[in-house]
């Protein structure tokens, strides 16, 4: 046995992987999955007998989560399929600069910068008249398989002023 200190490289990746194994049988509608290396949420599935050559096949139809595109696979049932691992995390709004950066506040009270204003105008005019009308706004975030983007707005009501009197 050796007394020597063994010294290793740290780096910024903890090594989590973006997406896991999962059997193709056992993914379901409303489930995610990656399909052309894409992340999508699950809105059709069919599964084909087996034939003559011996695996029953699942037919997935996607909408990718960022970008609304739909995307289809077909895949023997008993094989794995990836599925992204999916978050949300809730952020208030602080800012919006003039080329379309959100600025938020994360839980532990840093600021977040590097989003950008989503370009659905079904969030964007909400999120643009509230925050010029001076309310208190929540933005969900979903982050999957290094993307980030906006994709849902709570109001919870007019910005307090706290005021000692």
């Amino acid at each position: 046995m050796s007394d020597e200190e063994h010294h290793f490289e740290s780096k910024a990746d903890a090594g989590a992987s973006k997406t896991y194994p999962q059997q193709a049988g056992t993914i379901r509608k409303n489930g995610y999955i990656v399909i052309k290396n894409r992340p999508c949420k699950v809105v059709e599935v069919s599964t084909s007998k087996t034939g003559k050559h011996g695996h029953a096949k699942c037919h997935f139809v996607g909408i990718d989560i960022f970008n609304g595109k739909k995307l289809e696979d077909i895949v023997p049932s008993s094989h794995n399929c990836d599925v992204p691992h999916v978050n949300r995390t809730d952020y208030q709004l602080i800012d919006i600069s003039e080329d379309g950066f959100v600025s938020l506040l994360t839980e532990n009270g840093k600021t977040k910068d590097d989003l950008r204003l989503p370009t659905d105008d079904s969030l964007l005019t909400p999120i643009k008249d509230g925050f010029g009308e001076g309310k208190d706004l929540v933005v969900t975030v979903m982050s999957a398989m290094g993307e980030e983007q906006i994709c849902a707005l709570k109001d919870i009501g007019p910005k307090k002023l706290n005021m000692m009197l």
